[in-house]
């Protein structure tokens, strides 16, 4: 048992510091088309699937709330929440529509669609940064391995190192956690800014 865990927490690590070495760069494009967006008056749309769903929600919640220092609220929503539009697009028009159909109703060109799905291939999340697209929105993806089929719709791609399903989410949170500093840091007054 001890063996196991040990393995599990060195497999964290390795990963861990292949994000420093490799991401660092694209973490930092992603920060920055957000932070452009949310200061022309844009929101940020986030969505995912099981795990990834979770991750969108804590996205959201951070940046609504707040992540380490106050501020006002940024306007993010997850799109993983209203269990009463989800089960009524599933029902209705099927579950790879469930993000796309919120899409269409609630961005608009100069807002950020941000799809977290650790394979690239989850069908709803390819569809609704499609739909996307079409609207002139800017598109974000946070997955892994070889980044699947979302890499041709996204404008900026965080893919992490790793085809381990489990590794792979728990970099996404702590990649999610660096962006919440990162797009918090921008939009406090500089004499308030934390250089770390």
């Amino acid at each position: 048992m001890h063996e196991t865990i040990r393995m599990h927490l060195e497999g964290h690590q390795q990963v861990l510091r292949r994000v420093a070495a490799e991401l660092p760069g694209p973490i930092a494009t992603a920060a920055e088309m957000i932070v452009s967006a949310l200061a022309g008056g844009g929101k940020l749309l986030v969505m995912g699937n099981g795990g990834s769903a979770a991750d969108a929600q804590h996205f959201a919640a951070e940046l609504v709330g707040r992540y380490r220092c106050e501020r006002m609220a940024l306007p993010a929503i997850a799109l993983s929440t209203d269990t009463s539009i989800l089960t009524a697009v599933g029902n209705d028009y099927g579950f790879e529509s469930i993000f796309s159909r919120q899409v269409e109703a609630l961005a608009r060109s100069g807002d950020v669609v941000f799809g977290i799905s650790t394979s690239g291939r989850s069908p709803n999340v390819v569809k609704a940064l499609a739909t996307a697209r079409e609207l002139g929105c800017t598109t974000i993806v946070l997955t892994g391995g070889d980044g699947g089929s979302v890499l041709p719709l996204a404008d900026a791609a965080i893919m992490v190192p790793s085809e381990q399903t489990p590794l792979i989410q728990e970099a996404h949170l702590t990649i999610i956690h660096i962006l919440c500093h990162l797009i918090e840091q921008a939009s406090l007054p500089m004499d308030r800014q934390d250089p770390r």
